[in-house]
Protein backbone atom coordinates (compact mmCIF):
# COMPACT_ATOMS: atom_id res chain seq x y z
CA UNK A 1 0.00 0.00 0.00
CA UNK A 2 1.25 3.46 -0.93
CA UNK A 3 -0.12 6.91 -1.63
CA UNK A 4 0.43 8.62 -4.98
CA UNK A 5 -0.42 11.98 -6.51
CA UNK A 6 0.29 13.70 -9.84
CA UNK A 7 -0.46 17.29 -10.88
CA UNK A 8 -0.37 19.28 -14.13
CA UNK A 9 -0.72 22.97 -13.31
CA UNK A 10 -0.18 26.46 -14.64
CA UNK A 11 1.99 27.26 -11.60
CA UNK A 12 4.82 25.52 -9.68
CA UNK A 13 3.53 22.27 -8.18
CA UNK A 14 6.12 21.52 -5.49
CA UNK A 15 4.07 22.86 -2.57
CA UNK A 16 0.84 21.32 -3.88
CA UNK A 17 2.45 17.88 -4.06
CA UNK A 18 4.02 18.24 -0.61
CA UNK A 19 0.66 19.18 0.88
CA UNK A 20 -1.01 16.27 -0.91
CA UNK A 21 1.53 13.80 0.48
CA UNK A 22 0.86 15.04 4.00
CA UNK A 23 -2.79 14.11 3.45
CA UNK A 24 -1.74 10.68 2.19
CA UNK A 25 0.78 10.03 4.99
CA UNK A 26 -1.48 7.36 6.51
CA UNK A 27 -0.88 5.25 3.39
CA UNK A 28 2.87 4.93 3.95
CA UNK A 29 5.52 5.99 6.44
CA UNK A 30 8.68 4.18 5.26
CA UNK A 31 9.82 6.66 2.62
CA UNK A 32 8.66 9.50 0.42
CA UNK A 33 9.61 11.18 -2.84
CA UNK A 34 8.68 14.05 -5.16
CA UNK A 35 9.64 14.59 -8.80
CA UNK A 36 8.84 17.68 -10.87
CA UNK A 37 9.33 18.51 -14.54
CA UNK A 38 10.61 21.87 -15.74
CA UNK A 39 10.17 21.46 -19.49
CA UNK A 40 12.25 18.40 -20.43
CA UNK A 41 14.25 18.46 -17.17
CA UNK A 42 13.29 16.35 -14.15
CA UNK A 43 14.07 17.28 -10.55
CA UNK A 44 13.71 14.59 -7.88
CA UNK A 45 14.13 14.21 -4.12
CA UNK A 46 13.69 10.88 -2.33
CA UNK A 47 14.06 10.23 1.37
CA UNK A 48 13.44 7.66 4.06
CA UNK A 49 10.83 8.43 6.68
CA UNK A 50 7.76 10.61 6.68
CA UNK A 51 6.99 13.67 4.58
CA UNK A 52 7.82 16.30 7.19
CA UNK A 53 11.18 14.62 7.75
CA UNK A 54 11.97 14.05 4.10
CA UNK A 55 12.00 17.52 2.52
CA UNK A 56 13.88 20.62 3.59
CA UNK A 57 13.49 24.16 2.30
CA UNK A 58 16.43 23.77 -0.07
CA UNK A 59 14.86 20.57 -1.44
CA UNK A 60 11.59 22.32 -2.16
CA UNK A 61 13.38 25.17 -3.92
CA UNK A 62 15.06 22.66 -6.23
CA UNK A 63 11.76 21.02 -7.21
CA UNK A 64 10.81 23.49 -9.93
CA UNK A 65 8.26 23.00 -12.68
CA UNK A 66 4.52 23.03 -13.32
CA UNK A 67 4.13 19.24 -13.52
CA UNK A 68 5.02 16.74 -10.86
CA UNK A 69 4.21 13.64 -8.90
CA UNK A 70 4.73 12.34 -5.37
CA UNK A 71 4.75 9.15 -3.35
CA UNK A 72 4.57 7.87 0.21
CA UNK A 73 5.68 4.29 0.69
CA UNK A 74 4.64 1.43 2.86
CA UNK A 75 6.92 -1.48 2.01
CA UNK A 76 5.46 -4.59 0.42
CA UNK A 77 8.23 -5.28 -2.11
CA UNK A 78 11.87 -4.32 -1.69
CA UNK A 79 13.90 -3.40 1.36
CA UNK A 80 12.38 -0.81 3.69
CA UNK A 81 15.72 0.41 4.98
CA UNK A 82 17.28 1.29 1.61
CA UNK A 83 16.72 4.78 0.26
CA UNK A 84 17.41 3.38 -3.22
CA UNK A 85 14.08 1.53 -2.97
CA UNK A 86 12.13 4.76 -2.46
CA UNK A 87 9.95 6.07 -5.26
CA UNK A 88 9.79 7.75 -7.79
CA UNK A 89 11.94 5.71 -10.19
CA UNK A 90 13.52 7.07 -13.37
CA UNK A 91 14.71 5.78 -16.75
CA UNK A 92 16.31 7.99 -19.38
CA UNK A 93 14.79 6.39 -22.48
CA UNK A 94 12.58 6.88 -24.30
CA UNK A 95 12.57 10.63 -23.66
CA UNK A 96 12.93 10.15 -19.90
CA UNK A 97 10.21 8.69 -17.69
CA UNK A 98 9.57 9.08 -13.95
CA UNK A 99 7.02 6.78 -12.31
CA UNK A 100 5.26 6.08 -9.01
CA UNK A 101 3.14 3.04 -8.30
CA UNK A 102 0.65 1.87 -5.68
CA UNK A 103 0.08 -1.86 -5.67
CA UNK A 104 1.95 -5.12 -5.99
CA UNK A 105 2.93 -7.14 -9.06
CA UNK A 106 2.49 -10.90 -8.82
CA UNK A 107 4.63 -12.00 -11.79
CA UNK A 108 7.92 -10.38 -10.83
CA UNK A 109 9.86 -13.62 -11.36
CA UNK A 110 8.83 -13.75 -15.00
CA UNK A 111 9.31 -10.02 -15.51
CA UNK A 112 12.80 -10.11 -14.04
CA UNK A 113 13.86 -12.74 -16.54
CA UNK A 114 12.17 -11.01 -19.49
CA UNK A 115 13.62 -7.60 -18.71
CA UNK A 116 17.16 -8.96 -18.67
CA UNK A 117 17.14 -11.57 -21.43
CA UNK A 118 14.63 -10.09 -23.89
CA UNK A 119 14.35 -6.35 -23.23
CA UNK A 120 18.05 -5.94 -22.29
CA UNK A 121 17.14 -3.71 -19.39
CA UNK A 122 18.90 -3.46 -16.04
CA UNK A 123 16.91 -3.16 -12.80
CA UNK A 124 18.96 -1.79 -9.92
CA UNK A 125 16.63 -2.55 -6.99
CA UNK A 126 14.32 -5.25 -5.68
CA UNK A 127 11.29 -3.01 -6.23
CA UNK A 128 8.51 -4.18 -8.52
CA UNK A 129 7.91 -0.50 -9.31
CA UNK A 130 11.23 -0.29 -11.11
CA UNK A 131 10.25 -3.40 -13.08
CA UNK A 132 6.93 -1.81 -14.01
CA UNK A 133 8.70 1.36 -15.12
CA UNK A 134 11.05 -0.58 -17.37
CA UNK A 135 8.20 -2.58 -18.90
CA UNK A 136 6.42 0.69 -19.70
CA UNK A 137 9.60 2.20 -21.15
CA UNK A 138 10.21 -0.85 -23.32
CA UNK A 139 6.67 -0.89 -24.67
CA UNK A 140 6.65 2.87 -25.27
CA UNK A 141 9.93 2.63 -27.15
CA UNK A 142 8.47 -0.04 -29.41
CA UNK A 143 5.52 2.21 -30.32
CA UNK A 144 7.49 5.28 -31.37
CA UNK A 145 7.63 5.59 -35.16
CA UNK A 146 8.10 9.31 -35.84
CA UNK A 147 9.81 12.32 -34.35
CA UNK A 148 6.97 13.18 -31.99
CA UNK A 149 5.14 11.17 -29.35
CA UNK A 150 1.36 11.15 -29.62
CA UNK A 151 -1.34 9.81 -27.26
CA UNK A 152 -2.14 6.86 -29.53
CA UNK A 153 1.39 5.57 -29.05
CA UNK A 154 1.15 6.09 -25.30
CA UNK A 155 -2.13 4.19 -25.06
CA UNK A 156 -0.78 1.35 -27.20
CA UNK A 157 2.14 1.06 -24.79
CA UNK A 158 -0.21 0.88 -21.78
CA UNK A 159 -2.23 -1.81 -23.55
CA UNK A 160 0.97 -3.84 -23.91
CA UNK A 161 1.81 -3.26 -20.24
CA UNK A 162 -1.56 -4.71 -19.24
CA UNK A 163 -0.76 -7.81 -21.27
CA UNK A 164 2.63 -8.32 -19.62
CA UNK A 165 2.04 -7.29 -16.01
CA UNK A 166 -0.08 -9.12 -13.42
CA UNK A 167 -1.29 -7.97 -10.03
CA UNK A 168 -2.49 -4.62 -8.75
CA UNK A 169 -1.19 -1.27 -9.92
CA UNK A 170 -2.32 2.33 -9.89
CA UNK A 171 0.37 4.28 -11.75
CA UNK A 172 1.29 7.91 -12.33
CA UNK A 173 4.23 8.77 -14.59
CA UNK A 174 5.74 11.75 -16.36
CA UNK A 175 7.18 11.63 -19.86
CA UNK A 176 9.78 14.37 -20.28
CA UNK A 177 8.64 17.16 -22.57
CA UNK A 178 5.20 15.65 -23.17
CA UNK A 179 2.98 15.22 -20.15
CA UNK A 180 1.59 13.08 -17.36
CA UNK A 181 0.29 9.52 -17.79
CA UNK A 182 -1.91 7.71 -15.25
CA UNK A 183 -3.40 4.24 -15.51
CA UNK A 184 -5.01 1.56 -13.39
CA UNK A 185 -4.89 -2.25 -13.52
CA UNK A 186 -7.73 -4.05 -15.36
CA UNK A 187 -9.42 -4.95 -12.07
CA UNK A 188 -9.14 -1.53 -10.44
CA UNK A 189 -7.85 -3.14 -7.26
CA UNK A 190 -6.01 -0.04 -6.04
CA UNK A 191 -7.76 3.36 -6.14
CA UNK A 192 -7.00 6.30 -8.43
CA UNK A 193 -9.15 9.43 -8.75
CA UNK A 194 -9.13 12.24 -11.33
CA UNK A 195 -9.80 15.89 -10.48
CA UNK A 196 -9.87 19.23 -12.31
CA UNK A 197 -9.99 22.93 -11.53
CA UNK A 198 -10.08 26.10 -13.59
CA UNK A 199 -7.73 29.03 -13.14
CA UNK A 200 -9.04 32.60 -13.16
CA UNK A 201 -7.89 32.75 -16.78
CA UNK A 202 -10.06 29.72 -17.61
CA UNK A 203 -7.23 27.22 -18.05
CA UNK A 204 -7.60 23.64 -16.83
CA UNK A 205 -5.40 22.17 -14.11
CA UNK A 206 -5.47 18.43 -13.35
CA UNK A 207 -4.74 16.09 -10.47
CA UNK A 208 -4.78 12.31 -10.00
CA UNK A 209 -4.45 10.84 -6.52
CA UNK A 210 -5.10 7.76 -4.41
CA UNK A 211 -7.89 9.34 -2.34
CA UNK A 212 -10.54 11.99 -2.93
CA UNK A 213 -9.62 14.01 0.17
CA UNK A 214 -6.50 15.21 -1.68
CA UNK A 215 -8.62 16.65 -4.46
CA UNK A 216 -11.07 18.30 -2.11
CA UNK A 217 -8.30 19.86 -0.04
CA UNK A 218 -6.80 21.41 -3.18
CA UNK A 219 -10.17 22.79 -4.33
CA UNK A 220 -10.31 20.42 -7.29
CA UNK A 221 -13.59 19.16 -8.67
CA UNK A 222 -13.78 15.38 -8.51
CA UNK A 223 -14.28 14.35 -12.12
CA UNK A 224 -14.41 10.57 -11.60
CA UNK A 225 -12.42 7.50 -10.68
CA UNK A 226 -9.96 6.31 -13.27
CA UNK A 227 -11.64 3.24 -14.73
CA UNK A 228 -10.09 -0.23 -14.41
CA UNK A 229 -7.67 -0.67 -17.33
CA UNK A 230 -8.05 2.95 -18.39
CA UNK A 231 -5.17 5.30 -19.20
CA UNK A 232 -5.32 9.08 -18.93
CA UNK A 233 -2.77 11.33 -20.64
CA UNK A 234 -2.55 15.02 -19.74
CA UNK A 235 -0.36 17.16 -21.98
CA UNK A 236 1.73 20.06 -20.71
CA UNK A 237 -0.87 22.54 -21.97
CA UNK A 238 -3.61 20.87 -19.90
CA UNK A 239 -5.25 18.89 -22.70
CA UNK A 240 -6.60 15.61 -21.28
CA UNK A 241 -7.36 12.48 -23.31
CA UNK A 242 -8.22 8.99 -22.11
CA UNK A 243 -8.71 5.50 -23.49
CA UNK A 244 -9.67 2.06 -22.23
CA UNK A 245 -6.52 -0.04 -22.71
CA UNK A 246 -7.58 -3.40 -21.26
CA UNK A 247 -9.47 -6.08 -23.14
CA UNK A 248 -11.82 -7.27 -20.41
CA UNK A 249 -11.76 -4.78 -17.55
CA UNK A 250 -13.95 -5.18 -14.50
CA UNK A 251 -14.05 -3.29 -11.24
CA UNK A 252 -13.02 -5.38 -8.21
CA UNK A 253 -11.69 -2.90 -5.63
CA UNK A 254 -9.78 -3.97 -2.54
CA UNK A 255 -12.08 -4.38 0.46
CA UNK A 256 -9.26 -3.64 2.90
CA UNK A 257 -9.17 -0.03 1.69
CA UNK A 258 -12.57 0.45 3.31
CA UNK A 259 -11.84 -1.66 6.38
CA UNK A 260 -8.60 0.06 7.40
CA UNK A 261 -6.34 1.73 4.87
CA UNK A 262 -8.19 4.77 3.55
CA UNK A 263 -9.05 7.86 5.54
CA UNK A 264 -12.74 7.98 6.52
CA UNK A 265 -13.27 11.31 4.76
CA UNK A 266 -12.41 9.82 1.36
CA UNK A 267 -14.72 8.55 -1.35
CA UNK A 268 -13.31 5.88 -3.65
CA UNK A 269 -15.12 4.07 -6.46
CA UNK A 270 -18.19 6.09 -5.48
CA UNK A 271 -18.18 4.63 -1.96
CA UNK A 272 -17.83 6.80 1.14
CA UNK A 273 -15.29 5.14 3.43
CA UNK A 274 -16.96 6.58 6.52
CA UNK A 275 -20.44 5.42 5.55
CA UNK A 276 -19.11 1.97 4.67
CA UNK A 277 -17.60 1.69 8.15
CA UNK A 278 -20.89 2.74 9.73
CA UNK A 279 -22.64 -0.02 7.81
CA UNK A 280 -19.98 -2.50 8.94
CA UNK A 281 -20.88 -1.58 12.50
CA UNK A 282 -24.60 -2.11 11.88
CA UNK A 283 -24.02 -5.57 10.49
CA UNK A 284 -21.50 -6.48 13.18
CA UNK A 285 -24.08 -5.53 15.80
CA UNK A 286 -26.50 -8.10 14.38
CA UNK A 287 -23.80 -10.77 14.57
CA UNK A 288 -22.95 -9.84 18.18
CA UNK A 289 -26.63 -10.05 19.14
CA UNK A 290 -26.81 -13.52 17.61
CA UNK A 291 -23.76 -14.93 19.38
CA UNK A 292 -23.94 -13.63 22.95
CA UNK A 293 -26.41 -12.32 25.54
CA UNK A 294 -26.40 -8.54 25.47
CA UNK A 295 -26.75 -8.44 29.25
CA UNK A 296 -23.12 -9.58 29.41
CA UNK A 297 -21.93 -6.28 27.88
CA UNK A 298 -21.66 -3.09 29.93
CA UNK A 299 -19.89 -0.82 27.45
CA UNK A 300 -18.71 -0.77 23.82
CA UNK A 301 -15.22 0.63 23.15
CA UNK A 302 -13.35 1.28 19.90
CA UNK A 303 -9.67 0.90 19.21
CA UNK A 304 -8.97 4.40 17.87
CA UNK A 305 -9.18 5.61 15.21
CA UNK A 306 -10.33 3.56 12.21
CA UNK A 307 -12.75 1.36 14.18
CA UNK A 308 -14.60 4.28 15.79
CA UNK A 309 -17.45 4.57 13.22
CA UNK A 310 -18.20 0.83 13.45
CA UNK A 311 -18.06 0.85 17.26
CA UNK A 312 -20.47 3.79 17.46
CA UNK A 313 -22.99 1.91 15.34
CA UNK A 314 -22.58 -1.31 17.33
CA UNK A 315 -23.34 0.59 20.54
CA UNK A 316 -26.27 2.49 19.07
CA UNK A 317 -27.92 -0.53 17.48
CA UNK A 318 -27.49 -2.74 20.57
CA UNK A 319 -28.54 0.03 22.96
CA UNK A 320 -25.32 -0.28 24.98
CA UNK A 321 -23.29 2.61 26.33
CA UNK A 322 -20.42 3.78 24.09
CA UNK A 323 -17.24 4.81 25.89
CA UNK A 324 -13.72 5.81 24.90
CA UNK A 325 -11.41 3.75 27.10
CA UNK A 326 -8.21 3.89 25.11
CA UNK A 327 -6.28 7.10 24.67
CA UNK A 328 -4.17 7.33 21.54
CA UNK A 329 -0.76 8.96 21.22
CA UNK A 330 -1.01 10.52 17.77
CA UNK A 331 2.74 10.85 17.40
CA UNK A 332 3.27 7.11 16.94
CA UNK A 333 2.73 5.60 13.49
CA UNK A 334 0.08 3.06 12.55
CA UNK A 335 1.21 -0.23 14.09
CA UNK A 336 -0.19 -2.41 11.30
CA UNK A 337 2.21 -0.85 8.80
CA UNK A 338 5.25 -1.03 11.04
CA UNK A 339 7.88 -3.06 9.17
CA UNK A 340 8.71 -5.68 11.83
CA UNK A 341 6.92 -7.66 14.51
CA UNK A 342 9.23 -6.45 17.29
CA UNK A 343 8.61 -2.84 16.32
CA UNK A 344 4.85 -3.42 16.29
CA UNK A 345 4.94 -4.88 19.81
CA UNK A 346 7.00 -2.01 21.15
CA UNK A 347 4.75 0.58 19.49
CA UNK A 348 1.42 -0.67 20.86
CA UNK A 349 2.10 0.44 24.43
CA UNK A 350 3.57 3.69 23.19
CA UNK A 351 0.50 4.28 21.05
CA UNK A 352 -2.36 3.35 23.39
CA UNK A 353 -3.08 3.83 27.06
CA UNK A 354 -6.06 2.34 28.90
CA UNK A 355 -7.92 4.66 31.30
CA UNK A 356 -8.67 2.57 34.38
CA UNK A 357 -11.86 4.40 35.34
CA UNK A 358 -13.54 3.18 32.14
CA UNK A 359 -12.63 -0.48 32.67
CA UNK A 360 -12.77 -1.32 36.37
CA UNK A 361 -15.32 -4.04 37.10
CA UNK A 362 -16.99 -3.79 33.67
CA UNK A 363 -17.71 -6.29 30.91
CA UNK A 364 -16.11 -4.67 27.87
CA UNK A 365 -16.92 -5.22 24.21
CA UNK A 366 -13.94 -3.96 22.19
CA UNK A 367 -14.40 -3.18 18.49
CA UNK A 368 -11.40 -3.20 16.16
CA UNK A 369 -11.42 -2.70 12.39
CA UNK A 370 -9.58 -5.96 11.71
CA UNK A 371 -7.22 -8.49 13.26
CA UNK A 372 -4.23 -9.48 11.15
CA UNK A 373 -1.26 -10.78 13.12
CA UNK A 374 -2.93 -10.41 16.51
CA UNK A 375 0.08 -8.67 18.07
CA UNK A 376 -1.81 -5.46 18.79
CA UNK A 377 -4.99 -7.26 19.82
CA UNK A 378 -3.24 -9.47 22.40
CA UNK A 379 -1.71 -6.45 24.10
CA UNK A 380 -4.98 -4.52 24.02
CA UNK A 381 -6.82 -7.37 25.75
CA UNK A 382 -4.12 -7.51 28.41
CA UNK A 383 -4.24 -3.73 28.84
CA UNK A 384 -8.00 -3.96 29.43
CA UNK A 385 -7.53 -6.67 32.04
CA UNK A 386 -4.72 -4.77 33.74
CA UNK A 387 -7.04 -1.74 33.88
CA UNK A 388 -9.59 -3.82 35.81
CA UNK A 389 -11.99 -5.16 33.17
CA UNK A 390 -14.18 -8.03 34.39
CA UNK A 391 -14.72 -9.69 30.98
CA UNK A 392 -13.31 -8.79 27.56
CA UNK A 393 -15.17 -9.58 24.35
CA UNK A 394 -13.13 -8.72 21.27
CA UNK A 395 -14.89 -8.05 17.96
CA UNK A 396 -13.65 -7.33 14.46
CA UNK A 397 -15.52 -5.27 11.86
CA UNK A 398 -13.79 -7.48 9.25
CA UNK A 399 -13.84 -11.26 8.85
CA UNK A 400 -10.87 -13.39 9.97
CA UNK A 401 -7.78 -12.68 7.86
CA UNK A 402 -6.80 -16.25 6.96
CA UNK A 403 -4.83 -15.82 3.72
CA UNK A 404 -1.96 -13.67 2.44
CA UNK A 405 -2.78 -10.42 0.70
CA UNK A 406 -0.71 -10.23 -2.49
CA UNK A 407 -2.09 -7.01 -4.00
CA UNK A 408 -0.22 -4.39 -2.01
CA UNK A 409 -0.72 -5.02 1.70
CA UNK A 410 2.01 -6.51 3.85
CA UNK A 411 0.42 -9.85 4.74
CA UNK A 412 2.82 -12.20 2.94
CA UNK A 413 3.01 -15.15 5.33
CA UNK A 414 0.19 -17.44 6.35
CA UNK A 415 2.07 -18.31 9.54
CA UNK A 416 1.98 -14.65 10.63
CA UNK A 417 -1.81 -14.49 10.45
CA UNK A 418 -3.44 -15.32 13.77
CA UNK A 419 -6.61 -16.65 12.07
CA UNK A 420 -4.82 -18.95 9.64
CA UNK A 421 -5.63 -22.56 10.51
CA UNK A 422 -7.49 -21.60 13.70
CA UNK A 423 -11.14 -21.71 14.67
CA UNK A 424 -12.67 -18.66 16.32
CA UNK A 425 -12.53 -20.06 19.90
CA UNK A 426 -8.85 -20.82 19.32
CA UNK A 427 -8.27 -17.23 18.16
CA UNK A 428 -9.99 -15.96 21.33
CA UNK A 429 -7.67 -18.13 23.41
CA UNK A 430 -4.62 -16.77 21.57
CA UNK A 431 -5.77 -13.21 22.25
CA UNK A 432 -6.68 -13.93 25.86
CA UNK A 433 -10.26 -12.75 25.29
CA UNK A 434 -13.36 -14.27 26.88
CA UNK A 435 -15.27 -14.13 23.59
CA UNK A 436 -14.30 -13.42 19.96
CA UNK A 437 -16.75 -12.30 17.25
CA UNK A 438 -15.93 -11.57 13.61
CA UNK A 439 -17.87 -9.92 10.80
CA UNK A 440 -19.25 -12.34 8.22
CA UNK A 441 -17.73 -12.12 4.71
CA UNK A 442 -21.12 -11.59 3.07
CA UNK A 443 -21.94 -8.83 5.55
CA UNK A 444 -18.65 -7.05 4.85
CA UNK A 445 -19.26 -7.13 1.11
CA UNK A 446 -22.82 -5.90 1.52
CA UNK A 447 -21.75 -3.11 3.89
CA UNK A 448 -19.18 -1.78 1.43
CA UNK A 449 -21.16 -2.07 -1.80
CA UNK A 450 -24.63 -1.10 -0.53
CA UNK A 451 -26.24 1.54 -2.74
CA UNK A 452 -23.70 1.15 -5.57
CA UNK A 453 -23.50 -0.77 -8.82
CA UNK A 454 -20.34 -2.57 -7.67
CA UNK A 455 -20.90 -6.32 -7.53
CA UNK A 456 -17.41 -7.60 -6.72
CA UNK A 457 -14.70 -6.86 -4.16
CA UNK A 458 -11.24 -8.26 -3.68
CA UNK A 459 -11.77 -10.29 -0.50
CA UNK A 460 -8.79 -12.57 -1.03
CA UNK A 461 -7.27 -12.19 2.44
CA UNK A 462 -10.57 -13.42 3.90
CA UNK A 463 -11.55 -16.07 1.33
CA UNK A 464 -8.34 -17.15 -0.39
CA UNK A 465 -9.90 -16.39 -3.79
CA UNK A 466 -7.55 -14.18 -5.84
CA UNK A 467 -9.22 -12.04 -8.47
CA UNK A 468 -6.34 -12.05 -10.97
CA UNK A 469 -6.60 -15.84 -11.19
CA UNK A 470 -2.84 -16.38 -11.41
CA UNK A 471 -2.01 -16.64 -7.70
CA UNK A 472 -1.19 -20.30 -7.06
CA UNK A 473 -0.16 -22.18 -3.89
CA UNK A 474 3.35 -22.41 -5.38
CA UNK A 475 3.44 -18.62 -5.74
CA UNK A 476 2.30 -18.11 -2.14
CA UNK A 477 5.01 -20.53 -0.97
CA UNK A 478 7.60 -18.58 -2.97
CA UNK A 479 6.45 -15.25 -1.52
CA UNK A 480 6.72 -16.63 2.01
CA UNK A 481 10.21 -18.01 1.39
CA UNK A 482 11.50 -14.77 -0.08
CA UNK A 483 9.88 -12.55 2.57
CA UNK A 484 11.09 -14.62 5.50
CA UNK A 485 14.61 -15.29 4.21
Amino acid sequence: MCGIVGIVSTEPVNQQIYDSLLLLQHRGQDSTGIATADGPVFHMIRSRGQVREGFRTRDMRSLIGNMGLGHVRYTTKGAAEREEEAQPFYVNAPYGIVLVHNGNLTNTRELSSELFSIDRRHVNSTSDTEMLLNVLATELQSQITGLELDPDQVFAAVEAVHQRVEGSYAVISMIAGYGLLAFRDPFGIRPLILGRRLTEAGKEEWIVASESLVLENGDYEIVRDVEPGEAIFIALDGTMVSRQCAKNPRLVPCSFEYVYLARPDSVMNGISVYEARLRMGNRLADTVATHMPLGDIDVVMPIPDSSRPAAMQVAQKLGIEYREGFYKNRYVGRTFIMPGQAERKRSVRQKLNAMGTEFKGKNILIVDDSIVRGTTSQQIVQMARDAGANKVTFTSAAPPVRYPHVYGINMPSRQELIAHGRKIPEIAAELGADHMIFQEVADLQAAITEGTSITELDLSCFTGEYVTGTVTPEYLDWVERTQLS
